[in-house]
């Protein structure tokens, strides 16, 4: 059984690892328990690299932003609530979706890991909201997976993914979040596949090697 040092070194942990993603005070305090002097204590040493402003704290932004912000909102949810469902813990999942975010979408990223916290509190309906406001549906045009309110019935002109699709060949600011991505020369397939086809062989002469040599052990015994 965890001991209260376990507990309290597991909650330290946390809190590093949401610091070092650019989460607030309050957000460390709501996720780990730690009380914020020691969170300010531990990891922001220096006043001024603080976070300052008022945090994110209402479902609301979502429906109002703009349609960048929407998809980012809803690949980040996606990722989110797919681990719920693999049983992580809302912790675990809400580092592992945020990292995935940032991997995927353009630097910086347009959701803060404040308003990563925002958005899976508002899903699960833990944290700082007492019920879920937001649900992941499936697009039935795309079928693409995307945030919405919660009882909304899924429809493609309200799927994000649909919407930048429509608007990618006209809208300039779009097309440089989402810039396309050139083909590899034919050469670069070509020279891949000789390497391939080198370790492939490599591999099986060294199981014909142990297997002879196996077989020769047997017959001296």
């Amino acid at each position: 059984m965890p001991t209260r040092a376990d507990r309290h070194l597991r909650s330290v942990k946390l809190a590093k690892e949401c610091a070092d993603l650019g989460a607030r005070v309050r957000t460390i305090h709501k996720l780990t328990g730690l009380p914020p002097r020691e969170i300010q204590r531990l990891f922001f040493t220096n006043p001024m690299a603080i976070p300052r402003g008022r945090p994110p704290a209402s479902p609301e932004w979502y429906h109002g932003a703009n349609l960048l912000f929407r998809t980012d909102a809803s690949i980040f949810a996606t990722t989110y609530q797919r681990l719920r469902c693999g049983g992580f813990s809302p912790e675990e999942s809400l580092l592992g979706a945020y990292r995935q975010y940032q991997r995927v979408c353009p630097s910086p990223p347009r959701i803060s890991f404040d308003r990563a916290f925002d958005l899976a509190s508002h899903t699960d309906g833990i944290w700082i909201a007492t019920a879920p406001s937001f649900s992941v549906v499936t697009c039935p045009c795309c079928s693409s997976a995307y945030l919405c309110a919660m009882g909304a019935v899924a429809q493609s002109d309200a799927c994000p993914f649909c919407k930048l699709v429509v608007r990618f060949g006209t809208d300039a600011r779009v097309q440089s979040s989402f810039p396309a991505r050139p083909l590899p020369h034919p050469s670069v397939f070509h020279q891949e596949m000789l390497v391939r086809q080198h370790l492939a062989r490599a591999c099986h002469r060294e199981s014909e090697q142990q297997c002879e040599s196996f077989q020769g052990g047997g017959r001296a015994d």
